[in-house]
């Protein structure tokens, strides 16, 4: 079975490129399309496949500003040739289910999110974008969406990475989508041994949607020590609102992040995220969770065991439930949060994603094939 794996973009290190390593693992020998390739920032166990790229990848500027090539990219995806690969994996997040494939081959969309930009958070995006990027969008927006809606239905069998993004692939594309969690790396986590820290702890990419700035604000007032480890087109903004309390660290590797983590108070997780991966790995080092309790957050955290949620995306509501859980820090077991975490374990993804390929496959077996009279298999009735 030859596999073909579409990922959106291969530029940067995040979940969405955890979870292609996690289904590299599962097909090793897989062909890997994405629209634009920085090689020197992935790991070696994507470097080893067979990489290709769309034509995006040629264009301008494209290595660091390939999002402004969005309109293009249901053109790039159309012209890919998969006729040679029986089962096609789409990691979905930006545009790559759009692809063709044979009407006798899978096509499995994994999707960590319907796009943002195109759907309910345009209105953010807007705000954030420069004046020709939001009179130009007015005019795209319309068809692009429609071009989502459509590119959908080449879909034999939808995923989805929790129940949020279920609901909200039901709402744009009217799809059902099953549900698999995406694999977390508990492995390289071991509980610590008591509860407490020196610090709370914000990390991944500074993008407004993450709203730092509410971690900033809320540790600014109560003047507690909060590190904050990530890069992004944010991070200028945010270092303004910083007060003496609160640390930017940049990007760190792995093994600085776990040794922090280990470190923390908390997490603070003030962004709605479609799942977070994040919030997971600190609950496997054993460190309890702070999160905005919308979105994935409410599919992993567990309120009182394994962190506290907080009601609205506001400095003063994180500030609150910060105190709340300073009163209670001392009863959240590093153990019982690490036992927490085993179920988003990269096993349970690999049998849950390989039973998904599987009931694809028998789905895609049992369909019959109509001729132009509707007689099935091309048999007609006596």
């Amino acid at each position: 079975m030859r596999v073909a794996l579409v990922h959106y973009w291969l530029a940067v290190m995040g979940g969405g490129e955890k979870v292609l390593e996690a289904i590299c693992r599962l097909y090793p020998e897989a062909d890997i399309y994405t629209h634009v390739l920085r090689p020197e920032n992935l790991p070696p166990e994507l470097r080893r496949h067979a990489i290709r790229t769309t034509f995006i990848n040629a264009l301008p500027g494209s290595a660091r500003h390939y999002q402004k090539y969005l309109p293009l990219m249901p053109l790039a995806l159309e012209q890919l040739d998969l006729t040679g690969y029986d089962l096609v994996i789409s990691s979905e997040s930006g545009p790559a289910k759009g692809v063709i494939t044979r009407p006798d081959a899978l096509h499995l969309c994994y999707c960590h999110s319907p796009m943002r930009y195109l759907w309910d958070n345009w209105p953010v995006y807007q705000v954030n974008a420069g004046r020709f990027t939001r009179l130009c969008s007015r005019f795209l927006l319309p068809r692009l969406r429609q071009w989502d809606v459509l590119s959908a239905m080449r879909v034999d069998r939808i995923v989805a990475n929790s129940r949020h993004v279920a609901r909200r692939i039901r709402k744009y594309w009217r799809r059902e989508a099953h549900v698999v969690h995406p694999p977390v790396d508990t492995q390289a986590y071991a509980p610590r041994a008591q509860a407490g820290g020196e610090h709370y702890l914000c990390f991944g990419r500074l993008t407004h949607y993450k709203r730092v700035d509410l971690a900033i604000e809320a540790c600014n007032r109560l003047g507690r020590q909060l590190l904050i480890i990530g890069d992004g087109e944010e991070r200028r903004r945010l270092e303004a609102l910083a007060g003496p309390t609160v640390r930017f660290l940049g990007r760190l590797d792995d093994a600085e992040v776990r040794a922090l983590l280990a470190r923390s108070r908390a997490l603070l997780f003030p962004g709605e995220e479609d799942f977070g991966i994040i919030p997971v790995e600190a609950m496997s080092a054993g460190v309890p969770v702070i999160a905005y309790g919308r979105g994935g957050a409410r599919e992993t955290v567990q309120e009182g065991l394994t962190g506290l949620l907080f009601d609205e995306q506001r400095a003063d509501c994180l500030q609150a439930a910060i105190l709340r859980f300073e009163a209670l820090e001392e009863s959240f077991s590093p153990s019982v949060l690490h036992a927490h975490a085993e179920e988003f374990s990269e096993a349970r993804f690999a049998q849950a994603f390989r039973s998904e390929v599987e009931r694809g496959f028998a789905e895609l077996e049992s369909r019959p094939a109509h001729d132009a009279d509707g007689d099935t298999d091309g048999r007609r009735s006596a």
